[in-house]
């Protein structure tokens, strides 16, 4: 039987040894017990609760290459910690040694290339703000908290995908330290086959310690929002798939269900209610985006509209105060094959049996120029994709584990027939080797083979892990 990723043995540290470890660190080395331990144990996803043996703090790549080889030379368990907010909780561990890269968050920006180099902890608000200050942007993701790296290592979904690709479409190099020490340059020319498997196979060949993008013009967008009651979520939704079949792909469209949270932008006769949304964001001219988007905002009417023009950085924060840490989440996710009449029936359905506050589903717009790109040109592979469905529940009480759980799954198994199969890594919980096929797609075997070379002893495996290929002739 094929041993879990995340099954450790304890292991029995050498005093010296950590003492050295913490002398060799440019950052800060912390155990169970000092100061500060506690937080920075946590994670994003309030429902992880581990307490690993040792956090690296690391402060630059030569203390990630210290960190990597006391872990292999000393049997331990790794955990990669970038922006710490994948839902599975991979960026923690129990009783190994997390290699936490929050310290690097340095973003440079080359304006007359259009390129951005950001370290390996940086968060996409760092790198949006560096980048409007010559008004450039590139795809990421939608919550500006968000770590660049598991974000761009899984693919990365964002507002300026159908115009300008996935982020790690948009990715020109990474620097990245694997298992065996060496900090390497992967690029189309450099290591081609690992830039090759970083774009998109997740954490599984190294950390890496800084990212360099491609930024285009960007300064205003029109986005927002459009709410409407939950009884007219069929309606909505049927509206969304026409809509969004006819969009150019300066716009990127999301159909949306919640419960209002008492936020400022909502009359209060709105809070606590579950409503189904509309969101858009144009990302073009803001006077021919006005034309694009009046069907969207006279189709109703709406009982909100927030639709406006707004520099991107704050389209990117739009949804923050949606996603703190420490709430628990649970997600399913999966891409549609369509938004036929009986899909949408089902949707439509369980949204009306949510009731309280915490259950979500989202339904975002998924082609354009990220189905140019051919499915085997880079690791991600699910470029027919037309839409990404995302059923998840964030809330606070643990009594409350089940009903919210609950929930998701029997919306996920409703919906599940009208699935590709395949998933957004990104969004994946602990669900099991099968997913972690389907997520990676027809490009598994190409990756296991690349993991092979970089990672032959799986040192990376706290993740959406792919199984090293074992030698030719050996089964």
């Amino acid at each position: 039987m094929r041993q879990r990723p995340d099954t450790i043995h304890a292991v029995a540290l050498d005093d010296t040894a950590v003492a050295r470890l913490a002398r060799e660190l440019r950052g800060e080395l912390i155990r169970s017990g000092d100061a500060g331990y506690e937080g920075a144990r946590r994670v994003w996803n309030g429902m992880i609760d581990r307490r690993p043996a040792l956090i690296a703090r690391c402060a630059a790549p030569d203390d990630v290459i210290a960190a990597v080889a006391f872990a292999r030379k000393n049997g331990l368990l790794v955990a990669v910690r970038g922006g710490g907010h994948n839902v599975a909780g991979n960026a923690t561990c129990d009783g190994g040694l997390v290699i936490d890269l929050a310290p690097m968050r340095d973003v440079s920006v080359d304006a007359e290339r259009r390129t951005a180099r950001a370290e390996g902890g940086a968060r996409w608000g760092d790198l949006d703000a560096a980048a409007a200050t010559h008004g450039l942007a590139t795809t990421g993701g939608a919550v500006s908290t968000t770590g660049i790296a598991g974000l761009t290592l899984g693919g990365g979904v964002g507002w300026l995908a159908r115009k300008h690709g996935l982020t790690c479409d948009n990715l020109r190099a990474v620097e990245i330290v694997t298992a065996d020490g060496r900090l390497l340059t992967a690029n189309e020319r450099e290591h081609a086959d690992l830039f090759w498997a970083v774009r998109g196979g997740g954490g599984n060949f190294g950390v890496v310690t800084s990212f360099e993008y491609e930024l285009h013009p960007l300064t205003t967008v029109l986005g927002g929002m459009v709410l409407h009651p939950i009884e007219r979520a069929g309606e909505a939704l049927r509206f969304f798939r026409t809509f969004a079949a006819n969009a150019p792909e300066e716009l990127s469209t999301l159909f949306y269900f919640f419960v209002a949270a008492p936020v400022t932008f909502l009359p209060p006769e709105l809070h606590n209610r579950p409503l189904a949304g509309l969101a858009a964001c144009y990302a073009g001219d803001p006077a021919e985006g006005e034309e694009v988007v009046r069907p969207l905002r006279r189709f109703g009417p709406p009982l909100v509209d927030e639709i406006r023009p707004m520099p991107y950085t704050e389209m990117q924060r739009l949804i923050d105060a949606g996603s703190p840490p420490g709430l628990r989440n649970y997600w399913k996710a999966g891409f549609l094959k369509g938004l036929d009449d009986e899909a949408i029936a089902a949707i439509a359905a369980h949204l009306a049996r949510a009731g309280t506050p915490g259950p979500f589903l989202e339904v975002f717009q998924f082609n354009g120029a990220v189905n140019r790109i051919a499915p085997d040109a880079t690791a991600f592979a699910h470029r027919a994709a037309q839409f990404d469905l995302t059923i998840g529940a964030k809330w606070t009480d643990p009594a409350a584990d089940a009903r919210q759980i609950g929930w998701v799954r029997d919306c996920y198994t409703a919906l599940e027939p009208f699935t590709s199969g395949g998933v957004y890594v990104n969004y994946l919980g602990n669900e099991g080797e099968g997913r972690v096929r389907a997520a990676y797609g027809a490009n598994y075997d190409r990756l296991a083979a690349v993991k092979a070379s970089y990672d032959p002893r799986n040192l990376f495996r706290l993740n959406q892990n792919i199984t090293p290929a074992l030698p030719h002739g050996r089964s």
